[in-house]
């Protein structure tokens, strides 16, 4: 990978991590798209693993927007776990409604790892779960009560947007699509439902990396270190961006312009695949080691 390919994974990185349409769909496309190559001239797939450590970046983003929620959510959990009154916090109630969330996608990270590597990345399993999400994506904006904020989220709150959360183990389903789908769905208005997102997803996509990290620390001590580094920059400072902009655009606008894009790319993804314009599988390591 050189950077030039690091830069442009690290902008698709920031720019589709928090809009809900999919930033594994997209780093697993634009290669694809424009055709690139390795240096063995086989098709160029930057891996989940490199989709993990690259997620860095705008995981610091989430962490820096989020600073005081997130600060305020772990002192709450840490003190609740005391009980009596402390447990019966907003910070508490937050805390544990990150934690319990977090456990979904780690039991069916780990059961479900080895087609998440390999048959998953498949472009067709891309374009169906762009259309699948996208269309479960309106019917929560047109049909959830949207009348809770976050002040009234409880622990069973993070299950059940846990399970929305581990839908984007099929990349193509976007960590912020289902979560804010699943928020909506439970009631949550949209800049309510988008900012759990956000806090959901900090130690999800932490624990991701650190393990991607230490399991390729070879590669990513090696050749790699560089255009992580750089992907990780750029993926920051877009992250943050988009942060800012999909709060604000919540606040008075629905998700429809986001639907309109998820469905239109997963029909012509399909459309190329199914001509021959492009292989769904072209550059994914379907012999992985599980």
């Amino acid at each position: 990978m050189d950077l030039i390919q690091a830069i442009i994974l690290g902008i698709v990185q920031g720019l589709t991590e928090f809009l809900p349409i999919s930033s594994t769909a997209h780093l697993r496309l634009v290669p694809s798209l424009l055709g690139w190559k390795d240096a063995q001239g086989h098709p160029f797939d930057p891996g989940s693993a490199f989709t993990a450590v690259i997620q860095l970046g705008t995981l610091l983003a989430v962490l820096i927007y989020f600073r005081k929620d997130l600060a305020s959510a772990l002192g709450g959990w840490i003190r609740g776990l005391r009980g009596g009154e402390a447990a019966k916090t907003l910070e508490a109630r937050l805390g544990w409604a990150i934690v319990i969330g977090t456990i979904p996608i780690v039991i069916l990270g780990i059961v479900f790892k080895h087609q998440i590597e390999t048959q998953f990345r498949s472009l067709d399993i891309i374009a169906y779960s762009l259309i699948a999400m996208g269309l479960l994506l309106l019917a929560a904006d047109y049909t959830g009560k949207q009348t809770r904020k976050l002040e009234d989220v409880k622990p069973i709150d993070g299950l059940i947007l846990g399970l929305w959360q581990a839908l984007a183990l099929v990349p193509g389903m976007s960590r912020s699509g289902s979560t804010i789908t699943g928020g909506l769905f439970a009631g949550f208005n949209r800049a309510a439902a988008a900012r759990f997102s956000f806090l959901l997803a900090v130690p999800s996509i932490l624990g991701a990396a650190l393990y991607e990290l230490f399991k390729h620390r070879q590669e990513f001590g090696g050749d790699l270190l560089l255009p992580a580094v750089v992907a990780n920059v750029f993926s920051f400072v877009v992250g943050y961006w988009s942060i800012g902009f999909l709060m604000k655009f919540l606040q008075n606008h629905r998700v429809v312009p986001f639907v309109i894009y998820r469905v239109g790319l997963g029909l012509i993804i399909l459309f190329l695949v199914h001509t021959g314009r492009l292989d769904a599988m072209a550059g994914v390591q379907t012999d992985a080691p599980i």
